[in-house]
Formats: structure tokens, C-alpha cells, sequence
């Protein structure tokens, strides 16, 4: 949602009492006693004259483009004016400080064709016109606005749009709206691309079932993300460990329906309710997708433990525990299957970018860290605090090498998690 425009005022020097408030919608928001004390800054000297400039005082931020036509028609041979945005103080104005400026052009582009700003008969429009470009902007962000018979002002604010972040091989697209533009509407790339993403491919493999260049994938899959098209998801796998999110409490209250009819399998009656959150509380560290099955058999309950992940992670009820490798250092000699790999078990690569970069299933990589002679014994586990790039705290556990991410921890209440060789 873009910032909103508290006030829109023209100012003008008058020929005999100097700078004032010619118009102002709402009125009243500058008055003209604060006014006085900032008008050298509204109409400046000449050498500002069509710069942007922005006055924070009075509570407010102020942003104008002053103008001054020279012309032996008006009074002191030039009239001089600025429409100004009015805006509360903390407001970023970044975004509209081009809509002032486009706008001090339209209005000297009128004023010279038709003498809009000067002219008697045309007084009783200017309010008018502002009200009609406060209402638009601050309601669409955008404006079409009739002056005269040749000239529309056309004001766009627009939107920082921040850019998505990269698409790694491993992460797995899944489709977030019901509806998507027609097939034929898209890209070529696109085209070949939408077929595969059903929340279950992986980017590597999107690219080699699209038999398209896995750059050009990504590319288009970021293109997706920018347009809320898709959202990236873990891959699934029956190894995988998963714990809830205070999300949950929306299954009771908003998702009901919804997580019914997505986790049920397909042909069968609906599952209950009941079933569905017991198998979703019951996802803790140490307690894997393959462990539930056993546990209470999914397709007994008419529940598919695939689509009940999947949603689950859409909608952020639930969140992956990934495991990230580490090497110990040792004397023994390393497992050659695994020495290429070394570079990658540093505790930032997960065991999904790993599979996914050496082309092998995760338990067959686990069962491979499991016996390697680098690693301590996995009946010894210890608290590892370290911090993570952005700086943040990470409190896991180091057993056979398999960091497990549990918690991020805030740099505040770190000092209560202490180095534990017991536990």
C-alpha cells in the first residue's frame, strides 16, 4: 500500500502581499500562520526554481517542485507557484516525489495553452482538480484527470518492488492461485515450465523433465514468485522431520474446510478434522514423515501424508527441520565416497542442496555420513550455538555430523542457552 497524501496545497507569490496559500484540500492542514514561518521554502529564489524540494516542519513533510513562468502578462513579468504534496513526517515520500514533479510540468504546460492557474474563469476548477488527484492517489495509486479540451494529466505512483530471491536447484515450486492466465498467454519458457510444477519437482528436476536450461528455469520461476504465481516449498521426503508453527490455530478457525478437501485422497470420503491436527502436533524433532505413517497410517484416516505436508507448508502450519552436515576434524581416514563432499559438510549446506548437487537419495547420503570415520559416534549429542549469516543466533544439535537447526535464538536471550554435553 502506497503512502497517502495527507494534504495537497498551491502556493503562489502574489504581487502585492508575496508567497500565500492559494488553495489547500483539505483546508486548514498548513495554516497560514505556519505557513509564513517555512514560505521562503515553498517559493524560493530563482536559482530552485523547478527542483524537487522537500521542507520537514511543522509535522509535516512537504515535497514541491517550484515554478516560474516568465511573462509580461502577469504581474512583476512571471508567475511563480508550487502544488505541494503534504504528507505526515515519517512518511516515505520517495515514491511520489516524481508524481510532483510530472504534475509542476503538466501545470505549466496548461497554464501557458490556456492560462489555467491565472485565468478568472477557470478559479473556481483548481480546487476541484486537486481534490480529484488527492481522492484518485490516495485511493489507486494512480490518476486520469481531464484538463481542458487537449490535455489529461496522467499521475502513476509507483511501487518499490523488491526482488525475489533466487531460486536454488533443490527448492521445489508449487502453484498458490486457483486460476492462472491462459496457457498461450505465457513466455515460451513458461510454457514449457508450468506443466511440471506440482509441489513435488525440484527446480534441477523441472529443468531436465522441460528439457530446458536450468538458468532459464530459474529465471522464469522468479518471474513466478514476483507475481505471488507460486511459492517455494522443501522437497518432500519421507526422512524429513517438520514441527508446527503458532500458525496452527488457524486450522480450527479459518482453514477448516480448505485443509479438508487438500489432504484427503482423491476417491475416498473426507477426513475428519481430528485426524488431520493429530497428525500435524504429533511432528516434533526426532520424529519423521516415514515415522508418522507407522505410526497411524495416513491412508487408514483417508489422509495423503503428501498433501498434508505440502499444505501444511503452504500455508505455514508446519516448517522443515533441515540437516546440515559438519565435518569433525579426526585422524582416521576419510570415507572416499564422501572426501569430494567435505566442502559442502561446513554446517551451511543442507542435506537437500547436497542430494541435490551429487545426483543421490538423502538416506543413502545419511547412511553414508552414519559410517564415516570423521564423524563422532551418534550416541553422543552436544548443544552447538553458532551464529547464521544474517547474524542471527542458531541453537542445534551435532550428532554423526547432522546439524539440526531447531530454534533461531534472538541475540537478547542467547545467554540462556549454555554448552551441554549431558543432555
Amino acid at each position: 500500500m502506497h503512502p497517502q497524501i495527507t494534504s495537497i496545497l498551491l502556493s503562489e507569490f502574489h504581487h502585492t502581499t508575496g508567497p500565500m496559500v492559494k488553495y489547500q484540500v483539505p483546508r486548514e492542514v498548513i495554516t497560514k500562520a505556519h505557513f509564513d514561518t517555512i514560505h521562503n521554502y515553498i517559493i524560493p529564489k530563482p536559482e530552485f526554481q523547478g527542483r524537487l524540494m522537500t521542507v520537514n516542519a511543522l509535522g509535516y513533510k512537504i515535497v514541491g517542485c517550484p515554478v516560474s513562468i516568465g511573462d509580461t502578462k502577469y504581474q512583476r513579468n512571471a508567475l511563480m507557484f508550487n502544488l505541494c504534496f503534504v504528507f505526515e513526517q515519517d512518511v516515505d515520500t520517495i515514491n511520489h516525489e516524481p508524481v510532483v514533479k510530472k504534475l509542476a510540468s503538466y501545470l505549466t504546460q496548461i497554464e501557458l495553452e490556456s492560462g489555467f492557474l491565472s485565468a478568472e474563469r477557470s478559479q473556481g476548477l483548481i480546487p476541484q482538480f486537486m481534490e480529484k488527484v488527492l481522492h484518485l492517489l490516495n485511493k489507486y495509486g494512480r490518476c486520469s484527470i481531464p484538463v481542458g479540451e487537449s490535455i489529461t494529466v496522467h499521475l502513476k505512483v509507483t511501487v518499490n518492488i523488491s526482488e525475489p530471491p533466487p531460486v536454488l536447484d533443490h527448492d521445489v515450486p508449487i502453484l498458490i492461485r486457483d486460476r492462472v492466465r491462459p496457457h498461450h498467454e505465457w513466455d515460451l519458457t513458461t510454457q514449457q515450465v508450468l506443466p511440471y510444477i506440482d509441489g513435488f519437482n525440484p527446480t534441477c528436476r523441472i529443468a531436465v523433465e522441460a528439457d530446458v536450461e536450468i538458468n532459464l528455469v530459474k529465471s522464469c520461476l522468479q518471474n513466478l514468485l514476483h507475481y505471488n504465481i507460486i511459492k517455494i516449498i522443501p522437497v518432500f521426503q519421507y526422512s524429513n522431520m517438520y514441527t508446527v508453527t503458532s500458525d496452527i490455530k488457524k486450522l480450527y478457525s479459518d482453514l477448516q474446510e480448505q485443509c479438508v478437501l487438500s489432504v484427503a485422497i482423491k476417491g475416498h470420503t473426507l477426513p475428519r478434522l481430528r485426524d488431520i491436527m493429530t497428525l500435524y502436533t504429533s511432528m516434533t524433532n526426532g520424529v519423521t514423515v516415514k515415522d508418522l505413517c507407522c505410526r497411524y497410517n495416513p491412508h487408514g484416516l483417508k489422509i495423503d501424508e503428501k498433501k498434508l505436508i505440502q499444505f501444511g507448508v503452504v500455508k505455514n502450519l508446519i516448517r522443515v527441520l533441515r540437516k546440515y552436515p559438519i565435518v569433525v576434524p579426526s585422524n582416521s581416514e576419510p570415507d572416499p565416497r564422501l572426501r569430494s563432499l567435505y566442502s559442502l559438510f561446513d554446517g551451511l549446506h543442507c542435506l537437500d542442496e547436497i542430494c541435490c548437487k551429487v545426483g543421490i537419495g538423502q538416506s543413502e547420503l545419511e547412511e553414508r555420513i552414519e559410517n564415516d570415520p570423521n564423524v563422532k559416534d551418534g550416541h553422543k549429542t552436544e548443544w552447538i550455538l553458532c551464529t547464521s549469516e544474517e547474524g542471527k543466533f542458531l541453537l542445534g544439535t551435532h550428532s554423526s555430523t547432522i546439524f539440526t537447526i531447531l530454534m533461531y535464538v534472538t541475540q537478547e536471550n542467547h545467554d540462556q542457552y549454555l554448552w551441554n554435553e549431558d543432555k
